[in-house]
């Protein structure tokens, strides 16, 4: 059985909130979200099919899924021309850098963002079949996340309120020498 379900684990998470005095909990392994404001990894009690259940849910802005969209498409373009070419997430203290695949990578990244070939909206992607509870994957068009807006994201979601932006965005870097 997923322990994201069990009344025990929701009964934890739900002390745990209230010893925060809010709504979540923020997951202790994701310490960038005070540094960037970019996103954030926190868990939540909400209702799934009649049913109480733990959310473990990643917020991100949409100019962060943007930027990791773009940067997903420009690194398998310059996979396929360079067959030498180590995705970031695979490099190791070791790797070998090539540094014409770089390059390259940064100018379709640039050229990408210039030309707004790659749009976004806001949206809310839940994963019944999340190993822990239930899964959401949530890009929201903030400038920051904030205490405030997860409070709101998980008072929306729970209250079935939520209204998402479907205006389709594109985001530039300053990308620079």
């Amino acid at each position: 059985m997923n322990p994201g379900f069990s009344k025990e684990e929701i009964e934890k998470l739900k002390a745990e909130c209230a010893e925060e005095g809010q709504s979540f909990v923020l997951v202790e392994d994701e310490e960038d979200f005070d540094d960037s404001g970019d996103f954030a990894h926190f868990q939540f009690i909400g209702q799934y099919e009649g049913k109480e259940v733990i959310y473990d849910a990643i917020m991100s802005t949409l100019s962060l899924h943007h930027n990791a969209l773009v940067f997903d498409y420009a690194e398998q373009k310059v996979q396929a021309a360079f067959k030498d070419y180590i995705p970031l997430e695979d490099r190791t203290d070791v790797s070998k850098i090539n540094e014409e695949a770089e390059e390259m990578l940064e100018e379709i990244m640039e050229e990408l963002e210039e030309e707004e070939t790659i749009k976004v909206a806001e949206f809310v992607d839940v994963d019944p079949d999340f190993e822990f509870g239930v899964g959401l994957e949530i890009a929201l068009n903030l400038t920051e996340i904030t205490i405030e807006d997860i409070e709101t994201f998980i008072e929306e979601f729970n209250a079935g309120t939520i209204s998402l932006d479907k205006t389709m965005y594109s985001f530039k870097n300053d990308f620079e020498d």
